[in-house]
């Protein structure tokens, strides 16, 4: 056999090799070789972004050291109420799971895997007291896999504050 042949022949053992494994064990097991799916908490106010393409970051003006993506709305209810109607929307997302919950601090994180591959990228929330009743929320997304996400965790963050807004607005 030629030498391109028998490359071309081992590359196509290896791809049926990798598509056998997510068959047969899962996406979830293939990635967790990689590591753990969750990537843990962060402090938004210490934290420093990634040199990488693959996290998008809503951060209110003062509470974030990092560049924030995108500044998220103040809403008229206080961050417990804020922190339930999130709920909701989170419940709305498909394959996705609650990691932690820290009432204390009133941070939730989440594993959030994509349709078709099951990539896992690590959702942390932490919903913030305003003057007067209000509150406003700081969402960090990143993915575990990848240099770049093709804007996936941006997305996800300006979907989840549109849904949140709509919540907040729907008659109760």
């Amino acid at each position: 056999m030629k030498p391109a042949l028998k490359i071309i022949a081992f590359s196509l053992a290896m791809i049926v090799a990798g598509v056998l494994a997510f068959v047969l064990i899962g996406p979830e097991r293939v990635w967790s070789m990689m590591g753990p799916a969750d990537l843990g908490p962060i402090n938004f106010e210490t934290f420093e972004r990634r040199k990488s393409e693959n996290d998008a970051l809503a951060c209110p003006s003062g509470l974030c050291n990092a560049a924030s993506d995108l500044e998220p709305p103040v809403f008229a209810v206080d961050a417990r109420s804020l922190r339930a109607a999130m709920a909701k929307v989170i419940a709305s997302e498909q394959r996705i799971t609650a990691v932690d919950t820290a009432n204390d601090t009133l941070m939730d994180r989440y594993v959030q895997r994509s349709a078709l591959l099951g990539f896992p990228d690590t959702i942390v929330v932490q919903y913030q007291d305003k003057p007067g009743g209000k509150s406003t929320v700081a969402i960090y997304s990143r993915s575990q896999l990848g240099y770049g996400d093709m804007g996936v965790n941006k997305a996800r963050i300006e979907r989840w504050l549109t849904k949140l807004e709509d919540t907040l607005l729907a008659p109760r």
